[in-house]
Parts: C-alpha cells; sequence; structure tokens
C-alpha cells in the first residue's frame, strides 16, 4: 500500500488539486492507495465516487498538519505501507518512518532565501527523502540551486486527461457571444501579477491597430481582477476585452477551442513564479498554440517556434512582436496542428509509467 498526503485535494479547484486526484486514480489502478486530505466543504460526496480510500483530516489549519502526521504515523505502525507519496514537504516534516518517501515539488514552496531557516527546513526533508519528484526541469534546476540533492531529483510532467467532446449547443453559444471578433486570444488563469494579464492589454492596445476587431477573452478571478478592468477602461480597450467568470468547464473548454492563441506570459512576482504551466498543455489539447513567459517552466510545455513562442514576459515590445509573429500569415494555424500532437505525452497513461518505474 502507499500513503498519498495532499494539501490541495478535490473538490477544491485548482491545478494542484487535478493533479493529485489524477496521480491517485491512476496508481489505483496498479496499487492499493490510501489518501490522506484535507477536510473541505462537499468532501463526501466527492469521496463515495473514489475507488480508493480517502481520509479527512479537520480542524483549525495551524493544528492540521500535526494531527494530520499523528494520524499518518499511526497507520504506517499498524499496517503494511511501502512508501509514502506528498504534494508539500510540509506533509512529510513531522512523518517519522524509514518507508521510502517521495515528494512532488512545484517551485514557489521551494523558492526560499539559502540559508534561511524555511531553506533549511525544505532542504531537511528533500534531502532525506527517495526521489524529489519536480513538475518541470526549471523547477529541478531552482531546487539544485537551493540545495537539494540533484541526484535525488526526477521530473515528472503534471498528467491531464483526454478532452471531453464539446456539445454544439455551448459550441453554438461560444459563437454568439464572440460574433465576428477575431483573431482570438485567450487567458484561462487567476488574475494575479505573476500571470501578466496587465502586459497583454497594453500589447493589445497597439495590435488592435493592424487586427480592428481582436478580442482578449479573460476566463478566471483574482486579487488583480479590478485593476485589470480599469487598465482596460483608461486604454479605451472595452470593445476589445472580454471577462468571464463562474462559468461552466463546458463553457470555458469551448471559449478555449474558439480561440486563436491562449496567451499567458507568465513572470517571477516576488517568488511566486509558474513552476509548469498546465494550461498551455489543455489549450494544446484543442490545437491552440500558446505564448509562454521565459521565467518558469512553460518550456516544459511549450515547444518553442513549433508549438507556440516562449518571450520575455518583462519585455512588452517582445509580448506584441511575439503575438504579432504568431498572427502574421495564420502562423498559429501550424503551431495549433503541431500542439495537437505535442500534448499526447502528457495524457495520464503515459505519465503514469514515470511513476511506476520510481516506486517499482
Amino acid at each position: 500500500m502507499y500513503l498519498i498526503v495532499s494539501r490541495s485535494f478535490p473538490p477544491e479547484l485548482g491545478g494542484m488539486q487535478s493533479l493529485m486526484w489524477g496521480l491517485s486514480r491512476e496508481l489505483s489502478k496498479n496499487f492499493m492507495i490510501k489518501v490522506f486530505a484535507d477536510h473541505i466543504e462537499g468532501h463526501k460526496e466527492f469521496d463515495e465516487q473514489a475507488s480508493f480510500s480517502i481520509e479527512r483530516v479537520g480542524g483549525i489549519k495551524l493544528l492540521r498538519k500535526y494531527r494530520k502526521a499523528q494520524l499518518i504515523n499511526e497507520f504506517i505502525k499498524e499496517n503494511k505501507i511501502e512508501g509514502i507519496i506528498a504534494d508539500h514537504w510540509k506533509s512529510l516534516e513531522l512523518i517519522k518512518t524509514s518507508k521510502k518517501k517521495y515528494c512532488l515539488i512545484h517551485s514557489k514552496e521551494i523558492n526560499h532565501p539559502k540559508g534561511s531557516s524555511q531553506n533549511k527546513r525544505v532542504i531537511d526533508v528533500l534531502n532525506n527523502v527517495e526521489k524529489v519528484i519536480a513538475n518541470s526541469e526549471y523547477t529541478k534546476n531552482l531546487a539544485i540551486e537551493n540545495g537539494v540533492n540533484k541526484n535525488k531529483i526526477i521530473v515528472i510532467n503534471p498528467g491531464i486527461d483526454p478532452v471531453k467532446k464539446i456539445d454544439k449547443k455551448t459550441l453554438d453559444k461560444v459563437a454568439s457571444l464572440l460574433k465576428v471578433k477575431t483573431p482570438r486570444l485567450i487567458t484561462v488563469s487567476r488574475f494575479d501579477k505573476r500571470k501578466n494579464h496587465e502586459k497583454v492589454i497594453m500589447a493589445l492596445r497597439n495590435l488592435k491597430q493592424i487586427y480592428p476587431n481582436i478580442v482578449y477573452i479573460c476566463v478566471g478571478y483574482g486579487e488583480e481582477e479590478e485593476n485589470i478592468k480599469k487598465l482596460v477602461i483608461e486604454l479605451d480597450l472595452g470593445a476589445q476585452v472580454m471577462f468571464f467568470k463562474d462559468i461552466s468547464n463546458d463553457l470555458k473548454n469551448a471559449l478555449v477551442a474558439k480561440s486563436d492563441i491562449f496567451v499567458m506570459p507568465s513572470i517571477i512576482y516576488k517568488k511566486s513564479v509558474e513552476g509548469f504551466g498546465i494550461a498551455y498543455v489543455e489549450a494544446a489539447q484543442y490545437g491552440i498554440p500558446s505564448l509562454g513567459g521565459k521565467d518558469g517552466g512553460a518550456a516544459d510545455a511549450i515547444d518553442h517556434e513549433k508549438t507556440g513562442l516562449i518571450c520575455d514576459g518583462n519585455n512588452l515590445d517582445d509580448i506584441y512582436s511575439s503575438i504579432n509573429t504568431m498572427l502574421e500569415n495564420k502562423k498559429y494555424v501550424e503551431y495549433g496542428k503541431n500542439a495537437k500532437e505535442f500534448v499526447y505525452k502528457f495524457q495520464w497513461s503515459k505519465i503514469i509509467e514515470e511513476y511506476k518505474k520510481i516506486l517499482n
């Protein structure tokens, strides 16, 4: 039996939650597993449809990790365990066992000043596990720079499920919403500084001189939402930018499928960085190429000049010229075809084989 210890698990929404659900589901097809996850409203209905055991741990967040560690330590003593897989180094910090431990790393959570108390805690945990599983080459290199033993690190990109066919009714709805607006740029993400909506909108001001019917579709919510909306008004781009939030998955996917380029030229903001960028891969499944930023792990998800472009997200001219390069002569069509083929390697049926190699 393998234990999966997660701080981010469905029914809570998010990229990490999707990753841990996919990993748990796929591993359960080959191994007996048990998940220890945080309590979340509405979990009972979700947990009942899982093919494996999920134990939820509630209580005050500050004390929860101690209670969770206590439950796990007791479970290990009473059961035959092959190993423990965690989605955060903190999840392993209090687990006392000689069993093999594996820790997923994503970027931000290990990015502390070298020599700081947080950095020392990270290193103490990660240098004492069997394998550290980085979500990208960027995250692997970040871990090495911060003192993690490079021989312990393996890169396994996050997995994705095959896309479901979008029903005609939803596609017709999107066609009606967008009408003659073209070309179509889209970002599906939280509104935060790292995602860089601001510079895309600033580039849009110049792009509309060449493409008067251009539209930028923003799907998501977050702390920067109001600032972004103010910028749109200031730059007189109300006709070029459309905002969507609290929409169904079907509608979100249809908006992506009917777009031309997925744009998210991410930057490093404070210590926050895009460790991989699952959104690029999800767009590629619909044959939509991406523009990503050079800071972070986008290079694992985008094959530069084949399935999209990587630009300097801090450079407005580079963002503008990169989008224009993809739009000129409809270069995005070629990139989109390549993206749809490239993305196959990220399907869970392929990714899980990498996990099986290190667990067997």
